[in-house]
């Protein structure tokens, strides 16, 4: 089994890096195989809406999008990670799943995930929110733990004096590790991921 931590951080061994290798420490503890993935630093087109990725089964833009897509079809598991920029995930994180999800969401649905978001002060559980929709709309469970996954300061090493922060790190990956486990105990048993209805879209014009 294997989770891909994704870090939506311009800094790759910033803050979001820290938590996220708590989390990573966690679910390796457990033997869960285990990637750090970097969006990295360079721009992220946001999505355009052009529908190419429904022929061509994947993103137009060449960045960074499509290495993630390649690597979560054979995922079990993704935590996804976001410094907090003006109370909300970055705009590098926010592109990235938008097209991630758009394009790809097949290949992500029914799988685990959970976010996590970093901070210096405040706007951390509004950021918390607003990645988790991403996982409400594509039919994956959310792992949860022992308080919102929030990390406060302003370094790494700040980061590393939050010991509650860090313990709720712990905590979600120690979940995640247990969920993974009895969803495969699960597929062992036949208990297999529900069949869905095809989506019926509806509007509020009458």
């Amino acid at each position: 089994m294997k989770v891909i931590l994704v870090n939506g951080s311009p800094h790759e061994k910033g803050c979001t890096y820290t938590a996220l290798c708590e989390v990573e420490t966690a679910l390796k503890n457990n033997g869960i195989e285990t990637e750090i993935f970097w969006v990295g630093n360079k721009p992220i087109s946001g999505c355009i809406g052009c529908g190419a990725c429904r022929k061509l089964g994947r993103c137009f833009a060449v960045d960074s999008v499509n290495d993630f897509i390649e690597k979560a079809k054979s995922a079990d598991g993704f935590i996804f990670g976001s410094p907090v920029h003006y109370a909300a995930a970055s705009g590098a994180i926010t592109s990235f799943m938008d097209r991630a999800f758009y394009s790809s969401g097949k290949f992500l649905k029914g799988k685990p995930a959970a976010n996590i978001v970093s901070c210096r002060r405040g706007g951390a559980s509004a950021a918390f929110d607003q990645l988790n929709k991403y996982f409400t709309i594509n039919n994956m469970p959310i792992v949860s733990s022992q308080y919102w996954n929030q990390v406060h300061g302003n370094t790494p090493e700040q980061v590393k004096q939050d010991e509650e922060g860090l313990q709720t790190m712990r905590t979600l990956g120690n979940n995640m590790a247990w969920l993974l486990k009895c969803i495969e105990a699960g597929k062992a048993s036949g208990v297999n991921f529900p069949e869905c209805e095809e989506p019926i879209r509806t509007n509020f014009i009458r």
